[in-house]
């Protein structure tokens, strides 16, 4: 297969934002998730594969300040610019790949919705999570959503790994503390239902990735 981020480039490019299976007019999951954890309007939040994802224009309609969006696809981020129109100004956009993105900063929000499913290496994993508990400041916050065992196993023709509430919660718990877990149901716009996990976490300041680094994953 070509590389990761051709294959984004080529999924964008063939169809429209509203025609993704993980469109969502309204994120209405994420920003009561975000809503639960107190996020000061201040922080400094990030959403990871954010794309072309109508949350970075909620978070700035509800008075967030700091806001990068990262995507491995430059179309899918180009998208997002445009419809926002001179808001886009206001975000920081970043084209990356998560499982070697640097960042310069430290966030108090990682956000990522139906990103970490889709890898299913060892060792992207590993990378992932590294970079996740680096990238957090001491009283950061984690929300993710992946599909759940009751979801589809494959997406855009990709392999995903499926996750319930326990193996997301085990998986995360080497860094981070469990805060609320979910089951949603999500609706694409060709109408099929699609069963997400999502969970919330916090910081654990006093475990260092760097002081083990070992991710076990069944």
């Amino acid at each position: 297969m070509r590389n990761r981020k051709e294959y984004w480039e080529s999924v964008y490019q063939a169809r429209a934002s509203d025609q993704m299976s993980w469109y969502q007019l309204m994120p209405t999951t994420s920003l009561n998730l975000l809503a639960g954890l107190g996020i000061m309007s201040d922080a400094k939040i990030i959403d990871v594969g954010g794309g072309d994802s109508c949350l970075a224009d909620y978070l700035l309609s509800e008075g967030y300040q700091d806001i990068t969006v990262l995507d491995i696809s430059e179309t899918a981020l180009e998208r997002a610019q445009q419809r926002m129109g001179a808001n886009a100004n206001k975000i920081k956009w970043v084209n990356a790949d998560i499982t070697s993105f640097q960042p310069i900063e430290k966030y108090d929000l990682w956000h990522d919705r139906a990103t970490f499913h889709f890898l299913t290496q060892p060792w992207e994993v590993e990378n992932y999570l590294g970079t996740l508990q680096q990238s957090l400041v001491p009283s950061g916050a984690v929300i993710i959503g992946t599909f759940s065992e009751q979801g589809p196993e494959k997406c855009s023709g990709l392999n995903i790994r499926q996750y319930s509430e326990s193996s997301l919660t085990h998986l995360f718990s080497r860094f981070f503390e469990r805060i609320n877990c979910i089951t949603v149901d999500h609706e694409t716009p060709a109408g099929v239902h699609q069963a997400f996990t999502f969970c919330s976490f916090k910081n654990r300041p006093t475990i260092k990735a760097q002081s083990d680094r070992e991710v076990l994953v069944s």
